[in-house]
């Protein structure tokens, strides 16, 4: 769905802001940046990567965000997922992320969720990674479990809307950027905040997608905000990510069950 540029990611081995730019795998020390890590899943180690903020402590509990790649990022290299959308903003300001983030890889077989794809190709639904990858985290780091939220770009936008629609007991808030739903979840959805972004003159996923789920939520009266970039196309991740406000939103919500 979006191209990425190798030349500029093989330059990304340098530090800023002392934020490590490339995945380090973790030693006996606390290590910070991103933290590359493996993960048994459908037979095979699976790739994941993890924001720890320079501050981190164990000491205390921190909040997390799940965040899920697009289509074009998935392998079993795990460094993909962590260039593009929010990834990419955590290392432009790392004053934004005093938080843990996730970062799971999608097996190049599997989409997060299920599609309704046009073209009629089979692929598996990897969302169950997610929660191996959330249980090991849970294990390395002092997660807040009333402080998770999701969010995704693309196919993670559509991992968010239907994920999310099925974990609403354990993550505060939602935010899907330029994907799409089942309009069924929207019932299960409204019980969150639902933060959800689309561009306008997006030809990758239409932005009805989003508008569907965001009147379905409305109608089952839920907590839905809806931002549309008027002119912007698929890419309307770089504009939701960028947007300070929309990462304080992400990390001001806790779950209240």
């Amino acid at each position: 769905m979006h191209c990425l540029l190798i030349a500029a990611i093989t330059s990304l081995s340098c530090t800023a802001q002392g934020v490590t730019q490339t995945p380090q795998r973790p030693n006996d020390t606390i290590a910070t940046g991103f933290i590359y890590f493996n993960v048994q899943y459908d037979g095979a180690q699976r790739p994941c990567v993890i924001y720890v903020p320079p501050d981190y402590t164990p000491d205390k509990a921190w909040p997390l965000i799940v965040f899920l790649h697009g289509f074009g990022e998935r392998g079993n290299d795990g460094w993909k997922e962590t260039l593009i959308g929010l990834p990419s903003e955590i290392r432009h300001h790392p004053d934004r992320f005093p938080c843990l983030v996730l970062m799971p890889q999608c097996p190049m077989d599997s989409f997060w969720g299920k599609w309704d794809n046009p073209l009629g190709k089979s692929l598996k639904d990897a969302t169950p990674l997610i929660d191996v990858a959330l249980k090991k985290t849970k294990e390395m780091y002092h997660v807040d479990p009333n402080r998770m939220v999701l969010t995704g770009l693309s196919m993670g936008g559509f991992g968010t809307w239907q994920y999310g629609a099925k974990h609403t007991d354990e993550y505060a808030a939602f935010m899907p950027v330029c994907g799409g739903g089942f309009v069924k979840d929207a019932p299960a959805l409204a019980k969150r905040p639902v933060w959800a972004f689309h561009g306008g003159a997006d030809d990758t996923v239409p932005v009805q997608r989003s508008r569907e789920m965001v009147a379905a939520i409305k109608k089952a009266g839920g907590d839905v905000h809806y931002t549309e970039y008027k002119g912007v196309g698929h890419n309307s991740w770089e504009k939701a990510y960028a947007d300070p406000k929309a990462i304080e939103w992400l990390l001001s919500q806790k779950l209240n069950k």
